[in-house]
């Protein structure tokens, strides 16, 4: 079990050393975990709680826990790029997607948003996923099983384009992480129920600029807002406190709108046109 303290076969395991560096593996009957200084019998692990510090044969020391999400998704196997943790977090936040929701995704890549999901949608939600590329939902319905132990019953994934995706469920939110999601905001207008929320990752100012024409082209969605996430993690050693040297600056742009009860027209938000977005006024010339 996850919530478990108490460490056992079959449960993903996480030691750091002293320098920081993390080694993840899964507890297996006859395992051992070797370094260049001994080993560790997976059997000597097995009934330990976490917070421990365990000792290989060799005397090297490791902090042993369970690996959170974060840690987790940047060190499990890929088929292909993940939401990053700094997003994923977003996406659950700004979607609000919660303990009970119905959610559809596509694009479910190596399943990192995937777990994010699962987790905040808890046993009552439910989350149906949607990938066109059978070996990207093999692997993330690997990572999602490991992750939880088994897979979870209230997820299920359908491999096919998007556009030949049918449903007669209603979704609380979608969220499409995909190469070209404006092709598709027709379909979550259609599955979305009234005050759903449709959110989109995507890489390229081009893609930002589709998506959010597309919503506001759409008469059933609200005017679309868009943002990035930057992340700067920072160094801190007694009063020597400063930015590291190295920070996760661009990875995506999220774009949220909501959808409109059947038959209501969204307000349109008024804006100053940009100068000379127009042309020029009929007073002025130009030589």
């Amino acid at each position: 079990m996850r919530n478990s303290p108490i460490f056992e076969y079959g449960d993903r395991i996480q030691l750091t050393d002293v320098k920081g560096k993390i080694y993840s593996f899964t507890l297996k009957v006859n395992g051992q975990f070797h370094t260049h200084l001994g080993w560790i019998e997976h059997s000597n692990l097995v009934g330990l709680s976490e917070g421990r510090i365990v000792e290989t044969t060799g005397g090297l020391k490791y902090l042993a826990f369970k690996p959170l999400y974060a840690d987790y998704v940047l060190g499990m196997p890929r088929g292909a790029t993940i939401v990053y943790p700094k997003d994923s977090a977003y996406i659950l936040g700004l979607a609000d997607i919660k303990n009970g929701d119905k959610v559809l995704e596509s694009g479910i890549g190596s399943g990192a948003l995937s777990i994010a999901i699962l987790q905040a949608i808890g046993d009552s939600g439910h989350l149906h996923s949607v990938e066109r590329r059978e070996e990207f939902a093999i692997t993330a319905q690997k990572n999602i099983s490991e992750f939880f132990g088994q897979t979870p019953s209230n997820f299920e994934v359908t491999v096919c384009d998007l556009a030949e995706f049918n449903s007669n469920m209603k979704f609380d939110r979608v969220v499409l992480d995909m190469l070209a999601p404006w092709e598709h905001v027709d379909l979550a207008a259609k599955v979305l129920r009234p005050g759903g929320v449709f959110i989109s990752y995507v890489a390229t100012t081009t893609q930002l600029s589709n998506i959010a024409e597309a919503l506001r082209s759409q008469p059933s969605f609200t005017e679309p807002q868009s943002l990035e996430t930057i992340l700067r993690p920072w160094h801190h050693d007694g009063l020597a406190v400063r930015p590291e040297h190295r920070m996760i600056g661009h990875t995506g742009f999220l774009t949220i709108s909501r959808k409109m009860t059947d038959g209501q027209i969204p307000l349109v938000k008024r804006r100053r046109p940009s100068k000379g977005k127009y042309g020029l006024p009929n007073d002025e010339n130009v030589e």
